[in-house]
């Protein structure tokens, strides 16, 4: 009696922390830096050039395109644009056109750059879908283009006829329907000859719906893949891909992902509480066998006898 007296403050004080923790680390909240003052924020007044005005990115996450929407492939089939983007893969949309004379071979080329250092498959994994805002594209030039960021992948997966990527042309009404629907307006310069257009990607889920908008010239690979396989829903990627998520948000204004400080305090404050158990459990597995080693010597004692 008198050793598992002794034994009750360690497992009370134990069982204290241990709600200690979880209170602590369930309702801690973010801490946020005070508002800047509205004499030091400082506005843009100047005007854009003229060839940039409209052109700009709304996202509409969580919405559709219009599935019907008619195009012909860089083979020159006729392909519905949902036949191109639903399935069971997430989807890389993105509005490009072959003969842009820098912007479009800038972000395809960050594009491309970014799939070679993953471990994802283009067509395994993922599908690449490109829509050329030019409704004067033909099928050579089209397939011209997917040659060229193809050898540039560098993949034996990534076989033409079924490389996962595909380049859509079509109509002009067509294509603005699709631009409409992504939130992307343009425009086109006749002095030059060329479209101005914003530089952004969208992923989509294999249903077809707008997950995610990646913005610039340089796309990060960790950024990508989690993209993928937060489009997904989680089919594609690792375990480790999806504690991840559960510990990281996108952040819009950055670009990339970044902590959820809520999520990783819930998981900091679940692994402690299981660490604790896991001390508890030890101790008193330890206590039992003290017991047990002490009853020993009596049921000898009383054999002997």
């Amino acid at each position: 009696m008198q050793r598992r007296f002794r034994q009750l403050p360690t497992l009370a004080l134990i069982a204290t922390f241990v709600a200690v923790g979880l209170g602590v680390l369930g309702t801690a909240a973010p801490v946020f830096a005070d508002p800047v003052p509205k004499a030091e924020i400082k506005s843009r007044t100047e005007a854009l050039p003229k060839r940039l005005e409209g052109v700009d990115v709304v996202e509409h996450l969580e919405a559709h395109v219009p599935g019907a929407l008619s195009f012909s492939d860089d083979r020159g089939r006729p392909v519905l644009y949902d036949e191109a983007v639903r399935g069971t893969l997430p989807t890389i949309l993105t509005l490009n056109y072959s003969n842009c004379p820098m912007l479009c071979s800038l972000q395809l080329n960050g594009l491309v750059s970014a799939m070679k250092q993953l471990d994802l498959e283009l067509g395994q994994d993922y599908r690449i879908v490109t829509v050329s805002i030019d409704p004067k594209e033909t099928t050579e030039s089209a397939h011209r283009t997917k040659l060229r960021y193809l050898t540039q992948y560098g993949r034996a997966q990534a076989a033409d006829e079924a490389s996962g990527w595909t380049f859509l042309h079509g109509s002009e009404a067509n294509i603005r329907a699709v631009a409409k629907a992504l939130g992307f307006s343009y425009n086109y310069n006749e002095a030059r000859g060329e479209y101005a257009h914003p530089a952004a990607f969208v992923v989509t889920t294999p249903q077809g719906v707008l997950s995610r908008y990646l913005y610039g010239l340089e796309i990060h690979p960790k950024t990508l893949r989690l993209s993928l396989v937060e489009a997904s829903q989680g089919k594609i990627g690792s375990s480790l891909d999806r504690l991840i998520l559960f510990c990281f948000h996108y952040d819009a204004s950055e670009g990339r992902y970044a902590p959820a400080a809520m999520n990783i305090m819930r998981l900091l404050g679940g692994a402690f509480a299981l660490a604790l158990l896991a001390l508890l459990l030890f101790l008193w597995r330890g206590e039992r066998k003290k017991k047990l080693g002490a009853l020993e010597p009596n049921h000898l004692a009383h054999g002997a006898s």
